[in-house]
């Protein structure tokens, strides 16, 4: 990515799909170029959350809802300590922010940080493309790189795709840290970075968990150092057919019976390690607002989504895996998508959602409990 921060909202811009289709518009944030792959996000609200999740490592996002910047940006509501996305696409910027917890503008937040952005585009014709012919690589261009369109093309063709990535530890932290549990301590969880947002650990620090975070790359002997009471997999970025250490030390964790949660790309590791596979799916759940259903109680959550791949697991009963049974616990509605696993023999569950829902709705929080009350039984 190369930019500059040269005028806001000033210079042309151009978006370059890799099957060709091009939309032209005015630079938002910083003036450059930027190369990613192409995915639409549902949420009316929540965009600074969005920005700073670690998931959307080498994706351009392009917003749903047409105005895009209302609240500025304040420093309260990061997920990380950066903005993560690839690039961003909205059709119409906020002119002036207004919110009494404000600092800057979202425009001037994006090219402090390097972002390379559009706006004044039609995004309903663009998520309307990317629904019908999946997600993508793409290119946005601004100021000087703006060039010839074949030229552009190829330079966006050339660009690895999201299939094949291996990306969690280009986010996740290179030195454990650890988040002190809220209130009296009950219970000490060791969480795998896989590319973490920081509500994650506070919701459970909430609930009187210390929350010992430890790199990508931590072997078996560094989650069981911690002595902990359960542990946990974290949501990230990538193909999940990637992440064969993240599965090996998972299997090593279900030999042991040690209580186990894992959201988002922890669900995937979780149906690796029990021995489905995973697929890309075509343009992926982004947003706040997706229908759920709990299957182990019938209840339906309106819940927040950011993945592109998802487990392939038999939606019709219990199967056998060599940790025991497991049943999908949670289903998505509008495509039947596995959202959830639950092992039937052993302490250990998965969703593919975000149950921390910084930004979004709260329905699924009751995980974080189900997860306490695991740790509670085993150490009954």
């Amino acid at each position: 990515m190369t930019t500059s921060n040269r005028g806001l909202n000033t210079a042309p811009a151009v978006l370059v799909l890799e099957d060709g289709r091009t939309f032209r518009g005015r630079a938002y944030g910083a003036v450059g170029e930027t190369f990613g792959e192409a995915v639409f996000s549902t949420g009316m609200t929540g965009y600074q959350e969005t920005l700073t999740d670690p998931s959307y490592h080498r994706q351009v996002v392009v917003m749903t809802a047409p105005h895009v910047g209302n609240t500025g940006v304040n420093d309260e509501d990061p997920e990380s300590k950066r903005i993560w996305v690839a690039g961003y696409v909205v059709r119409d910027p906020a002119r002036v922010p207004s919110n009494w917890r404000s600092r800057r503008t979202l425009d001037e937040e994006l090219a402090a940080q390097g972002v390379v952005g559009i706006s004044a585009i039609d995004t309903r014709a663009l998520t309307r493309h990317l629904r019908e012919r999946g997600a993508m690589r793409v290119g946005i261009f601004s100021g000087e790189a703006i060039a010839d369109e074949a030229a552009l093309l190829a330079k966006v063709r050339a660009v690895p795709q999201m299939k094949g990535a291996d990306l969690s530890g280009e986010v996740a932290t290179t030195e454990r840290y650890v988040v002190p549990a809220i209130g009296a301590k009950k219970f000490t969880v060791a969480a795998v970075d896989l590319g973490i947002k920081g509500m994650t650990p506070h919701r459970m620090a909430e609930r009187g968990i210390e929350v010992h975070v430890l790199p990508a790359n931590a072997t078996v002997e560094d989650v069981y150092a911690v002595n902990p009471d359960g542990v946990f997999f974290s949501n990230g970025p990538g193909d999940p057919a990637t992440a064969d250490h993240p599965v090996s030390v998972m299997r090593a964790v279900l030999e042991r019976g040690t209580p186990l949660f894992g959201i988002c790309f922890g669900n995937q590791i979780l149906g690796r390690a029990l021995g489905f596979g995973t697929y890309k799916l075509k343009y992926g759940h982004r947003g706040i607002n997706q229908p759920v259903q709990d299957r182990t109680t019938g209840k339906v959550e309106v819940t927040a989504h950011n993945h592109g791949f998802a487990v392939d697991a038999p939606l019709d009963g219990p199967s056998d895996t060599p940790y025991g049974r497991v049943e999908v616990s949670h289903v998505c509605l509008n495509d039947n998508v596995v959202e959830g696993l639950q092992l039937l023999d052993r302490p250990a569950f998965s969703v593919q959602y975000h149950p921390e829902a910084a930004a979004g709705p709260h329905d699924a929080a009751y995980l974080f409990d189900r997860f306490v009350s695991l740790m509670e039984g085993q150490r009954a």
